[in-house]
């Protein structure tokens, strides 16, 4: 079984490191990512499922008073959610195996970097500052950096391919709350990356001084001094963090209120159903996840693209 040991990742004989992020992912992953895309699709093309099923129990079955069409269809709805939670959680746990994999494999190839270096050549906090906490991240990411946005993206476009054939009037007007976030995102992101590869950089100065400490009162206040920027670099990161969660949380709950608005006028005016508008609702609490996520993972992409820069400089170094 998979999970009893890790994945194999054959030596190339070239210890320099890749040149960015996406090729690393490519060598360390390769072909094993495709299983991981097919079960990303999969739980992509069910969650579309239970916003029909949901629309014809309010619209074909409650209100015709059908209760054996309402009990099949809540068996479907039951048995479509059941899969759909087994599909993810085998996603979750390859993901996980293919990211300690590819974890496990860095930190000997460091180690092993480091170990050839002469005897009191520095550098060794930044050694075990990415050994400990740099490669968790580079390494992580490789699990689902590339399935994880596959799903995410599925999710969307089945939940606005459905929403648009279903009623395109309501889905149109709504779908407009999610330009703005398109454009607001990269901009807030730059920033943030700024400040990550900073925080990098005073973490590892940091780390030198811990691991061969100087005495003296000049190197009691370079700690102190390290501190202090660290400290200043997170506050400032996490204003802009923040800021941009809290735009995003404003417009997704907009969305379902447009909804409700214009599809509650449209009820009133007999142009389309109750159950439409429960399914649309419904649809754009689905499409806020994916669309969180999706702007978390162009944002640890970015992020982690700047540590695996940081550390193949590091290995540049070093072979």
């Amino acid at each position: 079984m998979f999970l009893s040991r890790p994945k194999r990742i054959d030596r190339t004989g070239d210890d320099r490191p890749v040149p960015n992020l996406a090729a690393f992912m490519w060598r360390m992953s390769g072909w094993y990512q495709v299983p991981a895309c097919l079960l990303a699709l999969v739980v992509a093309g069910l969650t579309v499922v239970p916003l029909d099923l949901q629309r014809r129990i309010i619209d074909d079955a409650l209100k015709d008073g059908d209760a054996d069409l309402l009990l099949t269809l809540a068996l479907i709805y039951l048995g479509v959610i059941t899969l759909g939670s087994a599909v993810k959680f085998l996603l979750r746990i390859y993901q996980g195996w293919l990211a300690e994999s590819v974890i496990a494999y860095c930190r000997r190839h460091i180690i092993a970097l480091h170990g050839k270096q002469p005897k009191g050549a520095g550098n060794g906090g930044t050694a075990v500052a990415i050994v400990n906490t740099e490669l968790e991240a580079i390494g992580g990411f490789v699990g689902d950096g590339i399935s994880d946005p596959l799903a995410q993206v599925g999710v969307l476009v089945a939940v606005v391919t459905y929403m648009v054939a279903v009623e395109p009037m309501i889905a149109l007007v709504s779908l407009a709350f999610l330009g703005p976030q398109i454009v607001l995102i990269p901009l807030i992101q730059r920033k943030i990356n700024q400040y990550v590869e900073r925080r990098v950089d005073l973490v590892r100065s940091l780390s030198d001084g811990v691991a061969e400490p100087e005495e003296g009162e000049d190197a009691v206040m370079r700690v102190d001094h390290d501190v202090r920027r660290i400290f200043g670099n997170r506050m400032r990161l996490l204003l802009w963090k923040f800021l941009g969660k809290s735009l995003l949380n404003f417009l997704n709950a907009a969305a379902p209120l447009m909804v409700l608005a214009f599809g509650g006028w449209m009820v009133v005016e007999g142009r389309t159903e109750v159950g439409v508008v429960v399914a649309f609702i419904s649809g754009f609490n689905r499409m806020a996840e994916p669309l969180r996520d999706l702007i978390n993972y162009y944002r640890t992409y970015a992020q982690t693209d700047v540590k695996h820069d940081k550390v193949a400089r590091w290995m540049d170094d070093r072979v």
